[in-house]
């Protein structure tokens, strides 16, 4: 099946959609709504039962997603994933058309989001590399932070499909500037959790009173977004999921290993990542990145 226009009365692009965990299933609802005709592909089934019931389309295979769409949409955990539902056998490059459109909204290693654009090129197929900040919530609220790579006239094509799942929308640079953009800010995002998650625990243990230490420092040159709504579920102790430790840990790998490559030092990061490898040894990989704290707390015999 192909998409035209006799079968596709709205007008729009026809979006494929595949990855419909924590993430891209708030994503997909929404440009489904906005009006996109959506054809969805997922690992398990129950997120495309869902989306199903609202009218999309469901495919077997990513390219079969391919070949009924005019942008197909990734969002998967990480880069060998990626790599393998677009490359891989039945993959999506098997099914997307000359003159279409990949967007990939993971977050993956700058290398393969520009190895990617280097095989649909030779396709005739525009890539884009698109990851999101603002975590479930701003997926959910359609508020993403969204940092793109890949060429501008295509960055413009993909904006009103940006716009209905985002809210700040940035063109970067070319290929694989949108996936040095976001491991960027998951460095600044670990370390402003970790100087939280410390200050509130230093607070506690002395018998202080953490929740004013948090109003006290809102109203200072420490006020950030992370110590307004982190520093709150530190206070709470409700480090349930809206980003996990283990995906950060992921994040904080890949820039770790673009450090490497650009020979940029990179040792705030590196404590970073091995907090949250401890976390994860000690069965705590599921929890909020927020979740550092719980860590702190345990090493400061705090219960």
């Amino acid at each position: 099946m192909t998409a035209d226009s006799a079968s596709n009365p709205s007008g729009k692009p026809r979006i494929g959609f595949i990855g419909l965990g924590i993430m891209g299933l708030p994503m997909a609802g929404h440009l489904l709504k906005a009006g996109y005709p959506l054809t969805v592909h997922n690992r398990s089934p129950e997120p495309e039962r869902t989306l199903a019931a609202q009218g999309a389309s469901v495919a077997r295979s990513p390219r079969e997603v391919a070949e009924q769409s005019d942008i197909v949409i990734t969002m998967l955990p990480d880069s060998p994933q990626v790599e393998e539902v677009v490359l891989g056998e039945n993959g999506a490059i098997e099914g997307l058309r000359s003159g279409s459109l990949y967007i990939d909204m993971s977050s993956i290693a700058p290398a393969s989001a520009r190895k990617i654009a280097e095989a649909l090129e030779k396709k005739e197929v525009a890539a884009l590399d698109a990851p999101v900040s603002g975590g479930q919530v701003g997926a959910e609220q359609a508020t993403l932070s969204i940092m793109v790579g890949g060429d501008e006239a295509a960055f413009e094509r993909a904006r009103p499909v940006f716009e209905t799942v985002g809210k700040t929308l940035v063109h970067i640079g070319g290929p694989g500037a949108g996936q040095v953009t976001k491991i960027c800010n998951q460095i600044v995002v670990a370390l402003s959790i970790q100087a939280v998650a410390e200050a509130l625990t230093l607070a506690r243990k002395s018998g202080v009173d953490g929740a004013k230490v948090r109003q006290a420092l809102l109203g200072g040159l420490a006020q950030s977004r992370i110590l307004d709504l982190h520093g709150q579920r530190i206070l709470d102790g409700n480090f349930k999921p809206g980003f996990r430790i283990n995906l950060h840990r992921k994040d904080l790998r890949l820039a770790l290993e673009a450090g490497r490559e650009q020979a940029v030092p990179l040792p705030a990061t590196a404590g970073a990542a091995e907090l949250m490898t401890s976390m994860i040894a000690q069965g705590m990989g599921d929890f909020d990145h927020s979740g550092l704290a719980a860590l702190y707390a345990r090493l400061a015999g705090l219960d």
